[in-house]
């Protein structure tokens, strides 16, 4: 056998009263790994036993390693009826067989029952033994690491980036069987976790095998989803990118792939595809392709070219002949490759050349049931038909390659709507391939690559444009063609000229449906979704201009679909980059008659317009240095003779006359006010209040301007419930009650953390959701990092590495409140019926207590509590090691929810078990710290009149080591390195 797993089962501790007699429990433990069972003794009357049992051993293929997860079950010994089962632990085992990963698991891990919730914890120690096997024909994936972050990992360097992995397994849904109508809500549910722990195992093996056939050794920017479809059957599907990752071989070298950007500027030649790519059929930002057959491949594509967000470098005038060379010698090394995805979301310097702007695509799907769970052709035809969209956009806008790359889906019944988003991108092949181009060529053209700006000139030839875009040159480098606006779905480059600071922005969408089935209900889906993706892209651009900004990052679109009406939410963080123009003002225009009082009301809204913009400005710095033409040499062209007019979804089709709104060289953007809806479009951009003073906010890692981070972090998860009591709602009422559940959920998460200004919320994530009927579910997650307000902020060429390592490490410990405490103190809901809860595991100890201050600087730490961060990096810390992938899927149940406190009660006791069941993995495996964790999916539901509820949660991360930079610095400094690396690892004992 390739493979020996064997387990130790220690003690218990805290088990709850099983005996009602002698209020103490029996318990025994059984251990189980694929069809294989051993159990421990029955320790009689005690709470706390002590097993202490013999190394249980099991022998397996090392593929089944990776599928299984083994199984830990504690249950009450009785002698005259069956055993009741107190709770369980599932573990996988796949973190053990990497080749640089630990070599044990051992701690205590919380036994979790599906109904009961946490109910003791359970001390296992358990080793996995692989034998070398040189069987070709195995279908195992064993030493494939995997990553949740979007970024190469800090210890790594990028060798080769080889493209895009993506994988899908189905099963029939145990909730929806026949024996679920006689089996016990805790059978189900746990026959549930369980088969999605198989599948889970399975699908990322078969990722782990594509992987080596690429040979590859890695896979960034891991996303793996589960797609609940009900009768129809259970979906898991997994993207990523491939790579081959080298560890960095010296402990300080925490650095990019490629620390050198000078090296990197010659090793990154400027990329051009032919202009021929480009398909006149992309004239229209928004088109519609149904399918044929609407009985079981029911399809209507909106695929979105945002074409206000284009930007990367087209080819100029310098180096003509050396240029066209690469542009062929590019495009024939992409043409014996696959056009490839990246997940990523930051590269290592050098990848990225040009951006050419967000290319998105939706499809509505009719579920049918799967009849063979071995032959998934259905759903993987579904997302081939999204991706090749996603490609043909790509191509229009002179682009070889989709980055930021991510899937999602919302089902309602059999309806289901299935999206994919991403960024059109050039890259640097030599990322991409073995071997690099030819040295000679790369210096020659060395001269002619900008610095800061390249990746947001265009990538697509002016003369031929798919769309309309109003384009100039460069305001950095006055050589080549920028858009006025640019939108992306990346993170903003480290190398990137940003004036002032960036912000978050949000654009929130309601819309009415009729309820209706099958083939009818997807067809309303279909005709809602192309107003509902225009009107969410007219938000973002109006609010982008409000606050005097050009240009959106981590753009990220949710479109959720339930039985009586679609929700849109789109956040992004809004920065100024100095290579663009400067945004024009907002002109309100109105095609009323003549009215005095309605022009009075035109010209007051004019006014609040304007008077917000010059406030934006002042609150976040944006002054752009005045440039005179004389001093430049390279003019900057007339704008286009035509005005820009964005309308609301009623736009009439009578032709608009032009409108001289301009003001210097900059073009004025129009709102034409047509009928109610558009006045309202227009109150709701002067509704969003901006964060109290101290706070700033983004939905990207880090906050463009801010530079000087502290060691402070905090992370939060908050979940709103709401149930809609009005019958009679509108699609204003609706978005009026939206923006208000949105803004007063940021205004309590401030309030609560308002003890840590000046600080800044990065990373934060919304997900909408419709679980039930006039039910909508808001959760976020977030961290809040503080900064030193007493340095200076830095506002150009913004570099996270050497800002993070220069971070302070003066203040270590984390604020000792739970967020909760300040529950009462909320501000009032918009709905009576509202229903919140906020949740944050906050330590009793804070992170001064992980260092040892009387210990020996190369002494293990011992951790008071495991960190736990979204962001793939931990301010005023080096990342040492990284362990493997936490990716975990939760149920739980209650028939008492009153008892338990309503829905608030029960999502926060839920939410802080998932944290200490997440917390109890990572230091069971020596870590310290989760980062790049994600609550992929947080599904709901309630019935009130039964008392009953149940959530479905699935979590993700890195788990991974870190040290302090101000330990390595006494560490270097006491010790000699030789004498202190054996036991300077980073390992830690619990």
């Amino acid at each position: 056998m390739p493979g020996k797993l064997k387990v130790k089962i220690v003690a218990g501790r805290h088990l709850p009263v099983m005996d009602r007699a002698s209020d103490l429990t029996d318990a025994f433990v059984e251990v189980k790994f694929g069809n294989t069972t051993f159990k421990t003794d029955v320790y009689l009357k005690s709470l706390n036993p002590q097993w202490n049992s013999e190394w249980f051993k099991f022998e397996v293929d090392d593929e089944d390693l990776q599928d299984e997860p083994l199984q830990i079950t504690v249950l009450d010994h009785d002698t005259y009826s069956a055993n009741d089962a107190i709770g369980k632990v599932y573990i996988d085992i796949d973190p053990l067989l990497y080749s640089e990963a630990a070599t044990v698991i051992s701690g205590w891990f919380p036994i979790y029952d599906t109904i009961h919730g946490i109910r003791g914890e359970i001390n296992v120690v358990v080793k996995v033994d692989l034998f070398n096997d040189s069987n070709r024909f195995r279908q195992s994936s064993c030493g494939v690491k995997f990553f949740c972050t979007t970024s190469i990992p800090k210890c790594y360097r990028a060798v080769v980036i080889h493209g895009f992995v993506e994988e899908l397994v189905v099963n029939e849904d145990p909730e929806y069987q026949w024996i679920d109508r006689i089996r016990t809500p805790r059978a189900s549910n746990e026959a549930r976790q369980r088969l999605i722990s198989l599948m889970s195992g399975e699908l990322q093996r078969k990722i782990g095998l594509k992987v080596l056939e690429m040979r590859g050794n890695a896979v960034v920017g891991y996303l793996q989803c589960f797609d609940l479809e009900g009768e129809s059957g259970l979906v898991v599907r997994a993207i990523g990118t491939a790579c081959t990752l080298d560890k960095l071989s010296s402990p300080a070298a925490f650095l990019p792939a490629c620390s050198s950007p000078s090296r990197e500027l010659k090793e990154s030649p400027l990329v051009h595809p032919p202009s021929h790519g480009c398909r006149s059929t992309h004239n229209s930002p928004i088109h519609t392709a149904t399918g044929s057959r609407l009985t079981q491949n029911f399809s209507v594509s909106v695929p979105t070219l945002i074409y206000t967000g284009m930007g990367s470098g087209s080819a100029g005038k310098e180096g003509g002949p050396f240029k066209a060379l690469l542009r062929q010698q590019t495009q024939s090394a992409l043409e014996q490759r696959e056009f490839p995805f990246l997940t990523l979301t930051a590269f290592p310097p050098g990848l990225l050349v040009h951006v050419g702007g967000v290319v998105s695509a939706r499809s509505v799907k009719l579920l049918d049931r799967i009849h063979n769970p071995d032959e998934p052709e259905t759903r993987d035809a579904w997302w081939a038909e999204i991706r090749q969209e996603i490609k043909s956009h790509a191509k229009a806008l002179g682009c070889h390659a989709v980055v930021g790359y991510s899937e999602s889906t919302s089902i309602c019944e059999e309806v289901c709507i299935l999206s994919a988003s991403g960024t059109a991108a050039v890259l640097n092949p030599r990322f991409l391939q073995e071997g690099t181009v030819e040295g000679c060529l790369e210096q020659r053209i060395e001269e002619n690559l900008p610095v800061g700006c390249g990746f947001c000139h265009i990538p697509y030839d002016e003369l031929n444009m798919p769309f309309p875009a109003h384009l100039t040159y460069c305001y950095n480098c006055r050589k080549q063609k920028v858009p006025d606006v640019l939108f992306t779905t990346i993170d903003l480059p480290t190398d990137a000229v940003v004036v002032g600071k960036g912000c978050l922005i949000q654009a929130r969408l309601c819309r009415l449906k009729k309820k209706a089935q099958a083939e009818a209900n997807a067809t309303a889906i279909s005709n809602l979704l192309p107003f509902m993706e225009y009107e969410v892209h007219t938000q973002l651009m109006n609010k982008l201009k409000l606050k005097g900004m050009n240009a959106l990052f981590g753009l990220r679109i949710q479109i959720t679909v339930g039985e009586t009406m679609l929700m849109g939410l789109a956040s992004a963080t809004g920065v100024y980059l100095a290579a663009l123009p400067t945004p024009g003002g907002i002109q309100i225009a109105g095609k009323t008659p003549n009215d005095g009082s309605y022009e009075q009301h035109i010209s007051h809204m004019q006014k609040r317009i304007n008077d917000t913009i010059a406030k934006n400005k002042e609150l976040y710095e944006i002054t752009p240095p005045e440039v005179s033409e004389e001093m430049i040499g390279s003019p900057i062209p007339e704008p286009r003779q035509r005005s820009r007019l964005l309308r609301s979804q009623s736009e009439s089709s009578d032709e608009v006359t032009e409108l001289d709104l301009s003001h210097g060289k900059k073009d004025a953007f129009v709102l034409e006010i047509d009928d109610t809806d558009a006045m309202e479009d227009v109150h709701s951009l002067l509704t969003d209040a901006p964060p109290p003073s101290g706070f700033y906010s983004c939905n990207t890692e880090i906050m463009p301007g801010i530079n000087n981070w502290t060691s402070e972090i905090q992370m939060f998860t908050s979940v709103r419930v709401v149930r809609l009591s009005s019958l009679n709602l509108t699609n204003q009422a609706l978005n009026k009650n939206f923006n208000g559940l949105c803004e007063n959920l940021l205004k309590s998460l401030y309030f609560k953390l308002r003890s840590m200004t000046p600080c800044c919320l990065c990373h934060v994530n919304f997900t909408v959701s419709l679980p039930e009927d006039e039910l909508i579910q808001v959760t976020v997650t977030a961290v809040a990092i503080t900064f030193d307000k007493n340095q200076a902020l830095q506002t150009t060429k913004p570099h996270v590495e050497k800002s993070l390592q220069r971070a302070s490490t003066d203040n270590e410990e984390l604020l000792q409140f739970p967020l909760e405490l300040c529950s009462d103190s909320l501000p009032p809901h918009p709905f009576p019926a509202a229903k919140a809860v906020t949740v944050e595991k906050a330590s009793a100890m804070g992170d001064g207590n992980f260092r040892n201050r009387s210990a020996p600087p190369c002494a293990s730490p011992t951790v008071g509590v495991v960190k736990m961060t979204p962001l793939s990096f931990i301010p005023g810390a080096k990342i040492t090691k990284y362990l493997g992938i936490i990716n975990m899927f939760f149920i739980r149940e209650t028939t008492s929810l009153r008892e338990e406190g309503g829905v608030s009660g029960f999502l926060h006791a839920f939410i802080a078990e998932v944290f200490a069941m997440v917390r109890a993995h990572v230091a069971a495996l020596g870590g310290n710290a989760v980062v790049s964790y994600i609550m992929k999916q947080c599904v709901f539901m309630e019935n009130p009149s039964k008392n009953q509820a149940q959530c479905l949660i699935n979590v993700s991360g890195d788990a991974v080591v870190f040290v302090r930079d101000s330990d390595l610095e006494v560490m270097s400094s006491q010790q000699p390195a030789a004498n202190c690396q054996p036991s300077c690892t980073g390992e830690v004992t619990t």
